[in-house]
């Protein structure tokens, strides 16, 4: 795979999805940019961590696996490729070389309808969707700073200022910590998070890496961990119901933490309109919000 330099990736970092989120990532046509454009490459990470690897229409096979810390191991013949994350969303994967300031593009063709076949469209297409909507969601000047006392003004300078324009924000200091503020600027939870995510259903997913793996669990409107963060992905709550992963496998939690549809999934997504999309062993299906299958 063709690798490319670029300066965009860091600016618009703020907007991409988890790489963890498997619901994106999975079973979608993942084109490879290469613009010596003689072949064409499409990869197609399956559920069960199979990966499909199509070169103009021939079919090789081979392995991925998401090893926490934002990484992604993929294998193919007799070569291994550690990448990690560096933009993400459902038109574009950009995977960072390991150890280099260099990514790899790929174009999900599924979801992206365009013209997207060289890396000047697709820096092009992140530009206009993202890299203009900085001005709007960061100040640049200091307006924010608080009278504080000495430790608190400290972690305060190295903050990075974003309009404080909901009761609870997620905010980040230099060392890439989250935190929520409230519109006054009152700090909620200490800088102490490696990601954040907005509050719904009045309780917000946090994750800490351990270890190379990230933890996952929920917070209240004070900060307290109400759900511990011991899970392997998550997402927001949706319809009173979580959706969470533990030993590989998804099921659904309630807002105290308590198992209500067990993990037995390979792949979920979050209810919508009293309803689940789930897969086992490749069937999908739709369940209730108690598990029935529907």
């Amino acid at each position: 795979m063709k690798t490319y330099i670029t300066d965009i990736i860091p600016k618009i970092k703020r907007f991409s999805e988890r790489l963890d989120n498997l619901t994106l990532l999975t079973n979608q046509h993942w084109v490879v940019i290469d613009e010596l454009k003689n072949s064409k490459y499409v990869y197609i990470f399956r559920s069960n961590y199979e990966l499909l690897i199509s070169q103009n229409g021939k079919i090789e096979k081979g392995k991925w696996e998401y090893l926490g810390n934002n990484s992604l191991l993929i294998e193919k013949k007799d070569e291994s490729y550690l990448f990690r994350h560096g933009f993400f969303d459902a038109n574009i994967l950009a995977l960072k070389v390991d150890g280099k300031d260099e990514f790899v593009f790929l174009v999900n063709e599924n979801k992206y309808g365009g013209d997207l076949n060289s890396i000047d469209k697709v820096l092009d297409f992140l530009e206009s969707k993202y890299l203009k909507m900085i001005p709007e969601t960061q100040i640049e000047d200091r307006s924010l700073t608080l009278e504080t006392d000495s430790e608190t003004q400290e972690a305060d300078n190295k903050m990075k200022y974003f309009k404080l324009d909901k009761e609870l924000n997620i905010v980040e200091n230099e060392e890439c910590k989250y935190g929520y503020m409230d519109m006054e600027g009152n700090l909620i939870t200490q800088y102490k998070y490696n990601g954040a995510y907005e509050f719904s259903e009045g309780l917000a997913m946090v994750f800490l890496t351990v270890n190379k793996s990230d933890k996952y669990g929920y917070i209240d409107e004070k900060g307290n961990e109400v759900i511990s963060l011991k899970y392997e992905f998550g997402e927001s709550f949706s319809e009173g119901l979580a959706l969470v992963r533990v030993n590989r496998k998804f099921g659904f939690i309630d807002k105290k933490g308590n198992t209500i549809i067990e993990f037995k999934f390979d792949d979920a997504n979050s209810f919508e309109n009293g309803r689940a999309r789930v897969n086992v062993k490749g069937r999908e299906f739709y369940i209730d919000c108690k598990g029935n299958e529907i």
